[in-house]
């Protein structure tokens, strides 16, 4: 196997090349175990997790922690290196900076229980993150961000208010995954986020939405100018906000508002964790605050009683 010194002064690549002509014979000789490089480590990982669904995102940050990492034995990648490394990414988000920690912990794990390359992982400190947002918006601003749209987005968006489908799931939607006999849209599991195939209700707006498409693309529902859509364009999100004078709303936000818009109509927590394909009863209960006709029964079952006792009691002073 070849590797690179990483170098080009003669002096140290003479040096390098010695060092490690000395461990391959420390480890033939006195039976001393092998010192993997990052890069080893990287290159293994990204064959063996190439089916992921964030494989494109793995590579994306392994290729920002490479000119840091280059060169590294695996052993020395410690606590402390990884927060001087993350130190770079400061004025990031704590969710970003904790997905590249996750990203280089999942590599440390996999040389350590599988691959048998590492003694130990060290612990690695994840930075804590602020309890998710649920930002959603009302019917007149949903109105209003629809009319300030291009009208493929304005359709996109509102096939997702009235079923609550990412913005991936609505992009990629094709023919074929439309029943509109049975007011049915099929999300397939490779496509799911949850890893499991998912039937998606469609209500009237949703078929509405879905027959204005009919016609401007053979295979995709949702397209421009001909072609399928990969994203949104962010720019053109954000001047549709500014028009409707919506503030800090993601397109995301859409699903939240969904959710957000069903809970106050009365739907239970159960019935929208099967709508929205989500796999933890954890997650709907974010929008559980939104919704109080349960509770505002349960007070009632209180006053009943009091009203039923104060009767007794009268009922009783009668008879005296």
């Amino acid at each position: 196997m070849q590797r690179s010194t990483g170098t080009t002064n003669r002096r140290e690549a003479k040096e390098y090349h010695d060092q490690l002509k000395a461990q391959l014979w420390r480890q033939a000789k006195l039976g001393e175990k092998r010192s993997y490089l990052w890069e080893e480590a990287v290159l293994r990982f990204l064959q063996e997790t190439s089916h992921k669904r964030d494989h494109h995102g793995d590579r994306s940050r392994l290729r920002w922690l490479h000119p840091y990492l280059e060169g590294y034995p695996l052993e020395s990648v410690s606590r402390e290196l990884l927060d001087h490394i993350m130190h770079q990414k400061s004025g990031k988000a704590p969710g970003t900076i904790n997905r590249y920690l996750a990203t280089v912990r999942s590599i440390l794990r996999k040389a350590h229980r599988e691959w048998g390359w590492l003694d130990m992982v060290p612990a690695i400190r994840m930075r804590q993150e602020p309890k998710q947002r649920i930002r959603w918006i009302t019917r007149e601003e949903a109105a209003q961000l629809l009319a300030a749209l291009p009208s493929h987005l304005a359709d996109a968006a509102e096939l997702t208010l009235n079923t609550g489908l990412r913005q991936s799931n609505v992009l990629s939607l094709t023919w074929r995954q439309v029943d509109m006999a049975r007011h049915t849209a099929w999300i397939y599991a490779d496509e799911a986020k949850a890893k499991k195939d998912l039937a998606v209700p469609l209500n009237a707006n949703a078929l509405a939405v879905i027959r204005r498409r009919l016609g401007t693309h053979p295979t995709h529902v949702i397209s421009y100018a001909g072609k399928a859509l990969k994203h949104v364009n962010a720019e053109t999100w954000q001047k549709a906000c500014q028009k409707a004078d919506i503030r800090d709303f993601r397109w995301h936000d859409l699903r939240h508002t969904w959710a957000s818009w069903h809970v106050q109509a009365g739907t239970g927590l159960q019935e929208l964790m099967e709508l929205g394909g989500w796999s933890s009863y954890q997650m709907v209960l974010r929008y559980a605050h939104l919704g109080s006709a349960h509770l505002h029964r349960a007070a009632d079952n209180l006053s009943t009683i009091q009203l039923q006792s104060n009767v007794v009691a009268f009922v009783g002073q009668t008879k005296k």
